[in-house]
Order: structure tokens, then sequence, then C-alpha cells
């Protein structure tokens, strides 16, 4: 009994008696791509893009202390607000404090952001970037003590590591005397502690322009 052989398109599979041999189908190339290559490429599958600007880093490090919900009673009934506390530095000796209120999270937090660098201070910083004295304050319940510290590094708690540490102070022993464990309050006494080190205003000190030794000699 002869055995029918039945071919089929290119790709397909062929019948042979009783056993069916599977061909392998050509490899489908995409067109408008390179050399055969697929659309996706180094871009993230974006074909003929132009490649991303790098992001610029911002010109203060911030973060956020406290977000609160805030209620407030008028005659239509209850309002509920969002109340951050945010702090800005830049690791080299400016540092301020922020708050912002907005039905938005976003939205407060560029509020507290915008208000944390109209109240930026400049600190007195030595060379190793430490204190030059110890500093004490007291706000509301909260009472803070800062005093230098010769190799021992940044020791602080609360908020007030996250101000010494975004103000670029190292060498640093913060203690808080007080109980309360409002973070708010903690800032504020610190800051207001800060604030017996820092410029005073247009007192800011000017960066040294570097003279080269170098001697020109003028030629007639």
């Amino acid at each position: 009994m002869t055995e029918e052989i039945k071919t089929i398109e290119e790709g397909t599979v062929v019948e042979t008696g009783n056993v069916a041999v599977a061909q392998d189908k050509p490899e489908r190339v995409v067109r408008g791509a390179r050399g055969g290559q697929s659309s996706k490429g180094k871009q993230g599958g974006r074909s003929g893009g132009r490649p991303r600007a790098p992001r610029e880093k911002p010109e203060f490090d911030s973060k956020t202390i406290s977000i609160r919900r805030v209620t407030r009673v008028v005659s239509g009934g209850r309002r509920f607000t969002l109340s951050v506390a945010l702090v800005a530095g830049d690791r080299n000796g400016r540092i301020g404090l922020g708050t912002g209120k907005a039905l938005d999270t976003q939205v407060a937090i560029e509020k507290a952001l915008k208000s944390a660098k109209r109240n930026m201070i400049h600190l007195r910083m030595t060379k190793s970037k430490s204190l030059p004295h110890d500093i004490e304050a007291k706000y509301n319940s909260s009472s803070v003590m800062i005093m230098p510290n010769r190799g021992r590094g940044l020791i602080a708690g609360s908020s007030a590591r996250t101000i010494l540490s975004l103000a670029g102070l190292s060498d640093v022993t913060a203690k808080f005397y007080s109980g309360t464990k409002n973070k708010l309050n903690n800032a504020r006494a610190t800051m207001k502690a800060l604030e017996q080190i820092a410029y005073a205003h247009g007192e800011s000190p000017v960066q040294v322009t570097k003279i080269p030794t170098e001697v020109v000699e003028i030629t007639k």
C-alpha cells in the first residue's frame, strides 16, 4: 500500500503516512528595524525616540518630618486638611524648616518646601563641620541641648538627627531634656538652638577667590 504524502504550505505540518513531521517556521523580520532586529532596543521599547535628558540634581535635599491630618470645624460641618512639616538643606551649612497645609499631600509638600527655603539660615561651622560651642534652646514643651564631640560622629534622635544631617554637621551630640514626642516642636527647638550660631542677615561668608601664584610678566 502506497503512502500518501500531503504537503501544505511551507511552515506547516507535513504528513507522511502515520508520522507527522513539523517543519520550523522561518524567522520573522520586523520591518523598519535595522539589521533585522526587533524594535525594542536600548531605548526601552521606543524606536527612533530621543534619549532622555539626565535629571538635574536639586539644590537642597529635603525630608518630611511629619504629616498630620488637621480638622477645622465650620458651620457646614468639618473640613479635613493635611499639614506637612519638612526640612531642607544643602549639607553644607544651610538649613531650613517649613510647614504647609493643603487638601492634597503633594501640594502640601510643595508649600512646605517653599516655606523652608524662605526660612533658610546659614550656620557657622568649624573646619571639621562641627559646632564652635554648646548651644541649647526651648520651644513650648521641648528643650534641647547640642554639644560638639570630637571623633564620635552624629549622635542625635527624633527630628534633630534629620536637621543636623541635612545641615552637614558631624561630630555633634543632641540631647532632649523633655518628655514630649512632638516632632514638630522638637524640630523648632533644634532650629531655635542653631540660630545662635547662624550668620546675621547679609553676613553670609564670601567665597575666597584663589589668586594664581604665577606672576605674569608685562612685555613692552
